[in-house]
């Protein structure tokens, strides 16, 4: 089980990880060693998540989620397997503990009248101070 929260925690039957050959750092170990982690969670047919934080976690991961809900990311940062495989585990707790968070509902509000009345003077005052930047015509007598 990975914990994500006190109350939820992810089976790890539910994750699959596919190593994969990596860029970057390792000298020659890069051309022989899949040290690169893909990390995969099916998120429509997860038990662990509620239905609310999975519509939550479809639309902040974004890209990383494939067409048919399964959340990819990949790990490839460090030289070893296990370094990169708890960095992307890691990742997917913060993108889920992310997604367990309610949007704090907006409440429309009106403004007010002295709110209005603040932001009417103020253009003015920015209305005649840029009409004071303008072409000074001289009149001749």
């Amino acid at each position: 089980m990975i914990p994500i929260t006190p109350h939820l925690a992810l089976a790890d039957s539910e994750i699959q990880f596919k190593f994969i050959r990596a860029s970057g750092p390792g000298g020659q170990n890069v051309n022989k060693v899949a040290t690169a982690v893909q990390l995969r969670f099916d998120i429509a047919h997860s038990r662990s998540l509620p239905a609310d934080v999975r519509a939550r976690l479809i639309t902040l991961a974004g890209k990383r989620v494939s067409g048919d809900h399964v959340l990819i990311i990949d790990a490839r940062r460090f030289r070893t397997q296990e370094r990169n495989r708890q960095d992307a585990i890691a990742r997917l707790v913060v993108l889920i503990r992310k997604a367990t968070e309610k949007p704090k509902l907006r409440r429309k509000t009106k403004p007010t009248q002295a709110s209005k009345k603040r932001r009417l003077e103020a253009k003015l005052r920015r209305s005649d101070a840029k009409r004071g930047r303008g072409l000074v015509r001289y009149s001749e007598e």
